[in-house]
């Protein structure tokens, strides 16, 4: 079984940038490089979506059309974590972010929330206008 735990949520104003970050325990090292990972966020009265995902050994990177060029995935397979690296926040990005985890995905992505077996329990990121 593997936990995910997200940290690095926080309140920012409009343009501003944000860090997180996703550490997976229950899964040894060789094990989470392995996972395919990826990122979702859910705005408050919305439904949640995909932002950015990164395959095993990081060969293959995705991101949601509203966040290419600002976002940022990338990962740590030695202390099992993965990052989000956000830079020009818009209030309409005031959002839960999820990080979510599947293995049976070999050197590919998917957009997909129903693809992806672990869950963690979000952290919150607030962008004020």
């Amino acid at each position: 079984q593997v936990q995910l735990v997200e940290s690095g949520g926080g309140l920012l104003e409009a343009g501003g940038s944000l860090r997180l970050s996703c550490a997976a325990s229950g899964a040894s090292g060789d094990t989470f490089r392995t996972y395919l990972m990826a990122w979702f966020r859910q705005a408050p009265g919305k439904e949640r979506e995909f932002v950015a995902a990164i395959s095993r050994s990081s060969i293959v990177t995705e991101y949601a059309d509203s966040v290419k060029g600002r976002f940022t995935i990338s990962r740590d397979d030695a202390k099992n974590t993965v990052y989000l690296e956000m830079s020009s926040l818009e209030p309409e990005e005031t959002a839960v972010y999820y990080c979510a985890a599947d293995r049976r995905f070999a050197f590919s992505t998917t957009k997909r929330e129903s693809e992806y077996y672990y869950w963690g329990q979000g952290t919150p990121a607030t962008v004020s206008s």
